[in-house]
């Protein structure tokens, strides 16, 4: 992946966009109440690229956080990558509000997303959680106008996703990472008896060698990969030093063992839409 001198990579449409984004998906009220004021050092500390959704309930914050900066100078609303996730309104229900989002409905929705980007509401569409059967229907759409940009999947190095980042690389389309760090430990969506990445003592023991933080050096590890990579954090001291991944290099030997420590474990299996009838997960 070829950064310039702003730290962006360019996409299949000639977009570009910063090769590491701020999360603002908030567990609970109380982290939401953090999510602008966080917003707001990421910003101040050198991120560009705001990784949002509709879903995460957190887009009024963000958006404020967002335009205090372009009030106070900081940076320019050009210079801001914001990716959005819509919601409900582009997902096929039926009368007693199922979701059907069969291949036709995948097809139409892809469509929906076209007309926006024809209509310049948006610059650039891509996808999330999708495998690589999923990529492969859109992009074999009768009448495809864009393929997908990116594909925006759980990926840290007990989940790798080296076979789907290897099929995205094929066809141009940038794999980003959500989860790099592991996980947050959202009880709601998150099996509490994962392990926690970011003590395991493998990277424990590379992150000495570097003298750097294990989270840095899991975030370093996608970005020599070729993956676009998402943090998020409501801490300024972690906020600060996660943006320094850019100033060092893993070794290929060091590459070669946290590709080792893949397990394929998902801290985000989605339990709760497995029935969905394009649930992404029961494919490899």
């Amino acid at each position: 992946m070829e950064l310039d001198k702003n730290h962006c990579v360019k996409m299949n449409d000639g977009n570009k966009i910063p090769a590491v984004g701020f999360g603002t998906y908030s567990p609970d009220a109380v982290q939401k109440s953090k999510c602008e004021e966080a917003t707001k050092v990421a910003i101040e500390v050198g991120f560009r690229h705001i990784d949002g959704a509709f879903v995460y309930g957190t887009e009024e914050e963000v958006g404020r956080a967002i335009q205090a900066k372009i009030a106070d100078g900081t940076v320019k609303r050009e210079e801001i990558f914001y990716t959005g996730k819509p919601g409900a309104d582009l997902s096929p229900m039926d009368e007693n509000g199922k979701l059907i989002f069969d291949i036709v409905d995948l097809h139409k929705t892809w469509e929906a997303m076209e007309a926006c980007k024809d209509a310049g509401l948006v610059k650039s569409i891509g996808v999330s959680n999708f495998n690589h059967r999923q990529l492969k229907m859109i992009l074999s759409k009768p009448g495809l106008k864009y393929k997908p940009v990116v594909n925006q999947v759980e990926c840290h190095p007990y989940l790798n996703q080296s076979k789907l980042l290897a099929f995205c690389k094929s066809k141009d389309i940038l794999l980003e990472a959500y989860c790099a760090l592991g996980s947050q430990r959202d009880k709601m969506w998150i099996d509490q008896s994962t392990p926690v990445l970011l003590e395991d003592p493998v990277l424990g023991t590379i992150a000495k060698k570097y003298n750097r933080s294990p989270a840095l050096i899991a975030l370093r590890y996608q970005l020599q990969r070729g993956i676009v990579v998402l943090f998020k954090s409501f801490t300024r001291k972690r906020i600060e030093e996660n943006f320094q991944v850019f100033d060092f290099q893993l070794s290929e030997e060091d590459m070669t063992t946290i590709d080792g420590l893949n397990k394929n474990l998902r801290y985000l299996n989605l339990i709760q839409l497995v029935d969905h009838p394009q649930y992404p997960f029961k494919d490899e």
